[in-house]
């Protein structure tokens, strides 16, 4: 079931991965370079194919919509098992995961289609 607006998807895509981007400092593995810069590269790439969406928030407005979601969910999967994937599971763990699942999660309840400025959908 699909009930959330991209204008909303948009502001957690920009949000989600400052909050990324800082995460090695706030929750206090920095000291760990895997973990730190996959959530930099995760970050940083999450912020940059923002951008270049489709959608209200975009800046360049190339990607499509599905084709975001599709990196969402992807990205969300290889975020979540890096820990596991790139041997830093005994460090740290759960940051990697929770950001990864919520990514996941946001791919599959999030509208297809941005809304027009008159409120409709775009037909597809």
């Amino acid at each position: 079931m699909r009930f959330l607006p991209t204008r909303m998807h948009g502001v957690i895509d920009y949000v989600w991965g400052l909050a990324l981007l800082a995460s090695p400092w706030l929750f206090g593995f920095a000291d760990v370079p895997a973990a730190t810069w996959m959530a930099i590269v995760f970050g940083v790439g999450a912020i940059l194919y923002s951008a270049f969406t489709a959608y209200e928030l975009g800046i360049l407005k190339i990607l499509p919509m599905p084709m975001h979601l599709i990196l969402d969910g992807l990205g969300g999967v290889v975020l979540a098992t890096s820990p596991f994937l790139f041997g830093f599971a005994d460090r740290v763990l759960w940051p990697h995961v929770l950001f990864g699942l919520f990514s996941v999660v946001a791919c599959f309840v999030t509208h297809l289609e941005p809304m027009l400025t008159t409120g409709h959908r775009e037909p597809a």
